[in-house]
């Protein structure tokens, strides 16, 4: 153990030894590098710096040395140059203005000179001298831009110019009256102006013209004028009156009367001539589209080979006329013209192709006479919507037509039979391309199935309807008929129209006719049957032509049922209007004190004032009415004159024996004349028929008859006739209705009370 230790120690030692050793040989080199750093500082400092520094402070005192050179110098142009410079710049700007008066003067001598110049040319040229016009007045006016010019001279330079630019614009005037020439018709004549004969004398004549290459060329004087115009500002005004004239004199005749022509003659010595002539007699009312565009290009060419084919500026005098003529003389051809060329039919649009090309090669002529500028324009557009404006033109024309025949007579009718049925346009099968043309109209089919519930299965029954209605029932067909095979716009358009048309109906014919409906119950009658028949065939009208056209956007299906429920309820409304009117005459009398010989007069004729005026009503209504109506109808009327007699009646709290026997006489008056106002037909033997069923159209008359017997009847046979409340008068009238007529019409006895007290 302890020789392990002594080891250690020893090893120890020896290395230790072995580190300081190395340390300090590192020591050595690390103090030599420090030396060598410090020697070669010490070089730089004394061996480079100094000598830098030494030539820093030699360039200092230099720098020192020139900034006194330089302040001496300051004070030296402060104190001398500064003193001279003033003098020198009042030299110079005496010196400027000197160049600027002097620039001046020459510069007026220059404007005089032109001045001058130009006057001479002014004299000279004539016409072509409005340039020099021109120029000296540019001259003038610069010669009075300058406060500092004035000279005495430019007053009479500026009147001089005023009266010699007057004179020419004067002269200029003068001329373009010798070379462009109207010859309009008086305005005392005593043709109309709206007559085709009153144009007859419009003439225009233009000056020679000179030919070159054998085309046509304004003469040289001609353009001068015109030039010289443009010149002075005065072309405007000249072509706007120019153009006013030729418009209202010569191109809206020719397309409003087809009657009237244009010609151009060549005349040696006084140039060429259009004038107006009229045609032979000509049935026709409007121009068509080719002839109005042929008379119109001949005149606008003969305008611009003789008078417009001349430039002023950047543009021709056709552009400018062109710009003056064009809006106002295309809406006289679409209004007087291309309005009444639109077909009347859809068979007839495809024919309208002509005129949209007629009108495309008007254009291009135009265009190619420099009088339109633009690619498209109205005109041409209107052509081209052709398929709108048919359908507005049909619409409006149907409409028209509607209206016609809704404010015509009522009373003029025909005969409705049960076997009638509409007769409908033969139709293409669905889904087929196939356009129906208009002369297959004398095709026609009726609506049928081949199951038929029944052969009178949706039918009418026989009455009259207004001859007006089967018109406008036949025009709402051909409408609709014109719809098929159409274009989708003018399809609906039309379809919408013939809604329009019924709609119309509704709310038309009652006011218009609304004093006559009420005064003559024949017509009131008529009208019934007029909503009834047109409610009739609204119900299938819709089904017929669905497949054939477009469905409306709102509805989603072409149909006319939503209007029946309104036509049924008009048609109720006549007849209620009428039965007040009857119930207010038989109200108009009362059954008291019949005793009295007076008051039984007045009752009588009360009533047969009734039974007179219903059989009046009656032979009105015959032959007009169905029969079923006609028996509701006279039967609701009859019923309403006995409820009120019963009413009367039962109301007497007092009632004699000689009153009885009066009521009895009227009331039996009433049973043996009411059953003859039912007489629905002509022929008097077919009537009794419906004269046997009185009851089933009278509610209350077998109360009434009821009410007779009780009027005569002793107490007995009244207590029989009520057999304990089962026998036919306990099924008219209650036990206290009963026992007030015993009341009334018997005294109070002994018999009365036992009579009563068995109405149970």
């Amino acid at each position: 153990m302890a020789s392990f230790v002594t080891e250690v120690l020893a090893s120890s030692g020896k290395l230790e030894k072995e580190d300081l050793s190395g340390k300090i040989s590192k020591m050595s080199r690390k103090v030599e590098d420090t030396k060598e750093e410090v020697c070669e500082m010490m070089n730089k400092k004394y061996a480079d710096f100094l000598p830098g520094l030494q030539g820093a402070e030699e360039l200092m005192v230099r720098v020192d040395e020139v900034s006194k050179e330089m302040d001496v110098l300051k004070n030296y142009i402060e104190n001398e140059v500064h003193q001279n410079l003033h003098v020198a710049v009042t030299e110079y700007a005496k010196l400027k203005q000197q160049l600027e008066r002097n620039t001046i003067i020459i510069q007026i001598l220059g404007h005089l000179k032109e001045v001058i110049i130009q006057y001479m040319a002014f004299f000279k040229f004539k016409y072509r001298g409005a340039y020099s016009g021109n120029a000296a007045r540019a001259s003038v006016i610069a010669l009075k831009g300058w406060k500092t010019s004035q000279l005495p001279l430019l007053s009479a330079l500026s009147t001089e110019l005023t009266v010699q630019r007057e004179n020419l614009i004067y002269h200029l005037g003068d001329e373009w009256k010798r070379l462009v020439i109207w010859r309009l018709p008086s305005s005392k004549g005593k043709t109309s102006e709206n007559s085709p004969k009153s144009f007859l004398r419009v003439e225009l004549n233009m000056s020679h013209a000179s030919s070159r290459d054998g085309e046509p060329k304004p003469p040289a004087l001609l353009c001068s004028v015109l030039q010289a115009l443009a010149i002075q500002g005065d072309l405007q005004h000249k072509f706007k009156l120019f153009s006013q004239v030729l418009l209202k004199n010569m191109l809206k005749p020719l397309v409003m009367y087809p009657s009237l022509s244009v010609s151009v003659t060549e005349q040696q010595d006084e140039g060429i001539v259009l004038a107006l002539h009229c045609l032979e007699e000509s049935n026709k009312e409007r121009s068509a589209p080719s002839q109005v565009y042929s008379k119109l290009l001949l005149v606008l060419k003969t305008l611009h080979a003789y008078l417009l084919d001349v430039s002023i500026g950047d543009k021709k005098l056709s552009a400018i006329l062109g710009e003056l003529i064009w809006d106002e003389i295309s809406q006289c051809i679409i209004h007087e013209c291309l309005l009444y060329s639109i077909p009347s039919n859809s068979s007839q649009l495809e024919k309208y192709n002509t005129v949209i090309k007629e009108t495309e090669e008007f254009e291009k002529s135009l265009k190619e006479l420099e009088f339109l500028q633009g690619d498209s324009t109205d005109l041409l557009k209107y052509a081209r919507d052709v398929n709108c404006h048919f359908a507005s033109k049909k619409c409006k024309d149907v409409i028209v037509a509607a209206r016609k025949l809704m404010t015509s007579k009522m009373h003029n009718t025909v005969k409705i039979t049960p076997d009638y049925k509409l007769r409908l346009p033969k139709l293409p099968a669905p889904g087929t391309e196939v356009k129906v043309k208009q002369e297959t109209t004398n095709e026609e089919m009726t609506i049928e199935n081949s199951k038929q519930l029944s052969a009178w299965s949706l039918c009418l029954p026989a009455c009259r309807i207004s001859e007006s209605v089967q018109q406008l029932m036949e025009l709402a067909l051909n409408t609709l008929f014109e719809a098929v095979g159409s274009s989708t716009y003018c399809a609906l358009q039309l379809f919408y129209t013939v809604r329009n048309i019924f709609q119309l109906f509704y709310d038309v014919v009652p006011t218009y006719h609304k004093e006559n409906l009420l005064k003559f119950p024949h017509l009131a009658a008529i009208q019934h049957n007029n909503c009834m028949y047109l409610a009739h065939h609204l119900l299938t009208l819709g089904h017929h032509f669905r497949t054939h056209l477009p469905e409306p956007h709102s509805e989603g299906i072409a149909t006319f049922v939503d209007m029946v429920p309104g036509f049924k309820k008009l048609g109720e409304l006549t007849f209620l209007q009428l039965a007040e009117l009857l119930e207010r005459l038989s109200t108009a009398h009362n059954f008291c004190n019949l005793d009295d010989e007076d008051n039984y007069i007045a009752a009588s004729k009360a009533v047969r004032q009734v039974i007179h005026q219903l059989k009046q009503l009656g032979t009105v209504w015959q032959d007009v009415l169905p029969v079923s109506i006609y028996c509701k109808a006279m039967g609701s009327l009859l019923n309403t004159a006995i409820t009120e007699v019963i009413a009367k009646i039962m109301m007497l709290e007092d009632i004699s024996s000689e009153d009885g026997e009066h009521l009895h006489t009227l009331c039996q008056t009433i049973i043996e004349e009411g059953p003859l106002v039912f007489i629905p037909l002509a022929e008097k033997n077919k009537n009794k028929k419906y004269q046997e069923e009185v009851p089933l159209y009278v509610k209350k008359w077998s109360t009434f008859k009821e009410l007779v017997i009780v009027l005569r009847a002793n107490l007995q046979e009244i207590v029989d006739r009520w057999a304990d409340g089962k026998g036919p008068l306990a099924m008219e009238f209650c036990s206290s209705e009963v026992k007030n007529l015993i009341r009334a019409l018997f005294q109070n006895t002994d018999r009365r009370a036992v009579a009563l007290s068995k109405i149970k």
